[in-house]
């Protein structure tokens, strides 16, 4: 049990100010910020390869600037060493059924450092405008690949991604994936917390 001779030095927790009325509302988004939903377009995976040049001297690269650039983003999403950005994008294949190999951790190293990629984040000064709108995503409970190969009918379900953009800059400010049933205007408010808390990040 405490002392009370050094209760005037042990840190007190201010009571909670306001009461929380919508619990199971605020478990589930709090749930939904671990939700993890990766998409690669064809144009991506038939790009994964440069095509060969006849009569090119040296040495031809394997892997092209968009699979670098994906490596680059988990690394940054993650905030992982290469070695494990190496493995999240070798997990990442596998689970989507793709027969795409993985870039070792000193290709990732060494070409992304040639690629135009803004990998810090730059401070805003003054107010910010955002743009915020949405798309839809298939999504497939086993993946097309499965369902191609096996024959079976897949169960797909539709997403809804909301992206608050910046149009003086094109950063993406904020992004958040919902029911289709969900709407633009509902998330105004999500897009202006997420801006306020990414100012206080590098303010």
């Amino acid at each position: 049990m405490p002392s009370k001779f050094t209760e005037p030095r042990r840190h007190k927790i201010p009571k909670v100010k306001y009461k929380l009325d919508n619990g199971r509302e605020y478990d589930e988004a709090l749930r939904r910020r671990g939700d993890l939903t990766v998409w690669i377009p064809p144009e991506a995976i038939e790009a994964w390869h440069p095509p060969k040049v006849d009569g090119k001297r040296g040495r031809q690269q394997h892997y092209s600037d968009i699979a670098i650039e994906t490596g680059l983003m988990l690394r940054l999403a993650f905030k992982r060493p290469w070695r494990q950005t190496q493995g999240t994008l070798r997990s990442v294949l596998r689970l989507l059924a793709l027969d795409l190999d993985t870039p070792v951790h000193t290709t990732f190293s060494r070409r992304s450092l040639s690629l135009p990629i803004r990998t810090t984040l730059t401070e805003t000064r003054g107010p910010v405008h955002g743009v915020i709108d949405a798309t839809g995503l298939k999504v497939y409970g086993a993946g097309e690949g499965q369902a191609e190969k096996h024959g079976i009918k897949p169960r797909r379900t539709w997403r809804k991604l909301h992206v608050g953009v910046d149009p003086d800059s094109g950063e993406i400010l904020a992004c958040e994936l919902t029911p289709k049933e969900v709407d633009d205007s509902s998330q105004v408010v999500w897009c202006m917390d997420a801006a306020v808390a990414r100012a206080r990040r590098i303010g």
